[in-house]
C-alpha cells in the first residue's frame, strides 16, 4: 500500500470526524431536543446550530479537537509501522490545515509540539487479520473535559455500599454521571469496562467509544444492563450541560473482560455531546467513509 495514499486516506477521516457528526449521534441529540424545555431545549439548539454550521464551513465542532484515538484492522500486505508514519503524518498536516488544533503537549514542561505527534500521539492500535488487502480504520477524538471526568473503581468500594456483583457495578456507573455533573459537556455517552487490569478495563471502557448510539449490545444480559442504566442516568436530572433536564446521556456502552480473582475494575469513559467518531474502510482499493 502506498504511504502517500494511505496519509491522505487518513487526513480526510480525520477532517470528517472533526467537522461532520455522525448521523445517528445528530438524530439522538435532535431527539434529545424535542423532549426538553426551558434552558435545556435552547442549549440543545445552539449545539445542533453549532454542529450545522462547523459540517457548512468544514470547521471543528469543538475548539478541543481532542486526543486522536485510532484502531486499525489491516491485512497482511500491510504493515502496521506504515499505518503509524501514516497517522502521524495525518495528523499533523490535518493541524497545519486547522482541522485538529494542537494539543499534544510534553507531560512534564507543557511544550507542544505544535503538530499533535508526540510521545503516544496520536493514539494507534493495529490489530492484523487475514484478508490481503483489508484496511479498517475507526477514529474517536476525545475532548480534554469529559476525559477529565472519567473513572475507575476497585470493588468492593466501602463508599458506595459496591460489592463485586452487577449490583456494585451499577452503583459504580450512576455514581460517575454524578460526579460529571456538567463538567462533561453533557449529553453524553458512557463508555463502561468491567473486568480487566487496571489498563485494559479503561481501554474496555473506551472501545464501547466506536459503538453506534443506536446500537444494542448483542449480549442480552448486557442490553438489559445498558438500557436499565440509561434509564436511571436520565433520572439524576443533571441534563444538557449541568443545567438540569431530562437528557444527561443517550447512551451506555458496556464491555467485559475476564480479570484475576483478586482485583474487579470498573472503568468509565465518558464521552462529551461532541461525539466524533468515524471510520473509513476500503472496497475495491477505494475509500468508504462512515
Amino acid at each position: 500500500m502506498d504511504e502517500r495514499q494511505l496519509t491522505a486516506w487518513l487526513l480526510e477521516l480525520i477532517r470528517r470526524t472533526s467537522t461532520d457528526l455522525p448521523a445517528d449521534v445528530e438524530a439522538a441529540l435532535v431527539a434529545a431536543r424535542d423532549r426538553e424545555e426551558g434552558r435545556a431545549r435552547s442549549t440543545l439548539d445552539w449545539i445542533l446550530k453549532n454542529c450545522a454550521e462547523a459540517r457548512a464551513r468544514s470547521m471543528p465542532i469543538c475548539q478541543d479537537t481532542g486526543t486522536l484515538i485510532l484502531h486499525v484492522e489491516h491485512g497482511p500486505d500491510v504493515g502496521p509501522w506504515l499505518i503509524e508514519r501514516a497517522a502521524r503524518a495525518a495528523a499533523a498536516e490535518a493541524t497545519r490545515q486547522s482541522f485538529l488544533r494542537p494539543n499534544a503537549v510534553s507531560p512534564v514542561s507543557g511544550k507542544n509540539s505544535g503538530d499533535n505527534t508526540g510521545l503516544g500521539a496520536p493514539f494507534v492500535t493495529c490489530h492484523g487479520v487475514e484478508e490481503p488487502g483489508a484496511l479498517r480504520a475507526s477514529l474517536v477524538l476525545k475532548g480534554g473535559g469529559c476525559e477529565n471526568v472519567g473513572i475507575q473503581y476497585s470493588l468492593p468500594d466501602d463508599r458506595l455500599g459496591a460489592g463485586r456483583d452487577w449490583r456494585g457495578v451499577k452503583a459504580c456507573i450512576l455514581d460517575a454521571a454524578l460526579q460529571a455533573q456538567g463538567f462533561g459537556c453533557a449529553p453524553g455517552v458512557l463508555g463502561v469496562g468491567v473486568g480487566g487490569d487496571r489498563a485494559t478495563s479503561y481501554l474496555e471502557s473506551k472501545a464501547q467509544l466506536f459503538r453506534r448510539v443506536d446500537e444494542v449490545n448483542p449480549d442480552p444480559e448486557l442490553a438489559a444492563v445498558e438500557a436499565e442504566l440509561l434509564g436511571k442516568v436520565n433520572q439524576l436530572g443533571v441534563g444538557p450541560m449541568g443545567f438540569g433536564g431530562q437528557t444527561t446521556v443517550f447512551g451506555v456502552k458496556l464491555g467485559l473482560r475476564h480479570r484475576v480473582p483478586a482485583s474487579f475494575f470498573v472503568s468509565v469513559s465518558y464521552m462529551c455531546w461532541a461525539y466524533r467518531r468515524r471510520s473509513l474502510r476500503l472496497e475495491r482499493g477505494q475509500p468508504v467513509y462512515g
